[in-house]
């Protein structure tokens, strides 16, 4: 089991020593302005070390830009290349392994699209983290608004936190400090997939530090601009996401239902009620129409208690409306187990899950618009997916167990 998570002191942070050539800083695809503006963050982050910066731009482009005078810039053509620029891809791990093995470097920096947004401080502290330490994988912590990042919040966050006994906030962060060795094991699971033609394969890094126990810290970094997916269908989107979070878990699944041991609950700012109530009206409309017309998909995934619970949600006013987190929860662990065991086409049980994941919304955002803290509700609902692993556990076991 990994090492619980460490939160690095933000003066270590600064202060621990980067060893000339030791970092490699591996970029995504720039614009020239962007690239530009990513250099000179990079010459401010360390204005008293070289550091080896790989980015396919500079070896597509075939002329390199002057860099700052601390940057040296490495060329090199990727192993694969994917068009996925939202979040890292096993073509990204890839190519980040690479880069810092041919540049015979100790640490790896790998960032992700709009990584220009990142402030000097914040590229400094990840790097510190495995540069300055022991920690093998340093993970970003977002700054967003209450209303962003919610599928991470409803179901990726509390997932791994429950199951893998990880804390970081943003499991599919896309900025990471990496040692050589956690690189080289992300190299080696991306190349599965890069063989087949996955390049766009969505990797877990921090699941992979877990079951390897290599030592994981989190990263406050401030503001960044996050990229957006090219497609807004939240079919699409939690088709990918959670199609690769529920294989995972299968994949993994030896080694979860022997993990134990709850993560420390990061402090949490005060929410500031928003002014303007999000209009929660489409989101009900379309859990209502999904009630009526999935009913019998979802009867084949989840048990009687949890199909009672989605009726008398069904009936119950906009004004409290209000999903539980236990019942929540509980949809998420069956639905895993359903994608594990084909009860029906994974596609069609991934679509189910849309118009849920849209009752939960609404539900959180009923709860936060009555004053509950957005970030304490996150983790009340963590600490639930927590309470009702054994739950899973036993379903993944003897599926046919709780079965009507």
């Amino acid at each position: 089991m990994a090492s619980t998570p460490t939160h690095i002191d933000a003066a270590t942070q600064q202060t621990a020593a980067i060893t000339t050539g030791n970092l490699l800083v591996s970029l995504p695809p720039l614009p020239n302005g962007s690239f530009e503006a990513m250099l000179a963050n990079l010459a401010a982050a360390f204005p008293n070390q070289t550091v080896l910066v790989a980015t396919a731009v500079a070896a597509s482009n075939g002329t390199l830009p002057a860099p700052p005078a601390n940057i040296q810039l490495v060329p090199y053509t990727p192993a694969a290349t994917s068009t996925t620029n939202w979040v890292l891809t096993a073509a990204d791990y890839l190519n980040a392994f690479k880069g810092a093995e041919q540049a015979q470097a100790g640490a790896c920096l790998l960032l992700g699209a709009e990584c220009q947004s990142l402030a000097p401080e914040a590229i400094r502290a990840l790097a510190a983290s495995v540069t300055g330490s022991n920690t093998d994988l340093a993970m970003a912590h977002y700054n967003l608004g209450p209303r962003e990042g919610l599928v991470n919040s409803a179901i990726l966050y509390p997932v791994t936190r429950a199951l893998f006994c990880i804390r970081p906030r943003f499991p599919l962060a896309i900025d990471l400090a990496l040692s050589l060795r956690m690189a080289e094991r992300l190299a080696a699971v991306a190349q599965r997939f890069t063989s087949t033609n996955q390049n766009e394969a969505l990797l877990w890094a921090s699941v992979e530090a877990a079951t390897s126990n290599y030592t994981i810290a989190e990263i406050d970094i401030g503001l960044r601009t996050l990229p957006q997916p090219a497609t807004a269908d939240l079919n699409t989107l939690l088709a990918q996401i959670g199609g690769s979070l529920f294989n995972e878990i299968d994949t993994k699944a030896a080694f979860w239902q022997r993990a134990r041991g709850a993560q420390p609950v990061r402090p949490f700012a005060p929410s500031t009620t928003p002014a303007e109530a999000p209009d929660i009206a489409p989101m009900l409309d379309a859990f209502h129409l999904a009630y009526a017309n999935l009913h019998e998909i979802w009867s084949l995934v989840l048990p009687p208690n949890s199909l009672l619970g989605l009726k008398r949600l069904s009936v119950t006013p906009a004004a409290s409306f209000n999903m539980p987190d236990s019942l929540w929860a509980r949809i998420i662990y069956d639905f895993a187990l359903a994608y594990r065991l084909r009860t029906i086409n994974r596609g069609h049980l991934l679509g189910a899950l849309t118009p849920l994941y849209l009752a939960w919304v609404a539900s959180h955002l009923v709860l936060t618009g009555n004053g509950t803290p957005p970030e304490k509700h996150i983790q009340d609902l963590a600490a639930a997916f927590e309470a009702d692993k054994p739950y899973l556990v036993s379903r993944w076991r003897w599926p046919d167990r709780f079965n009507p």
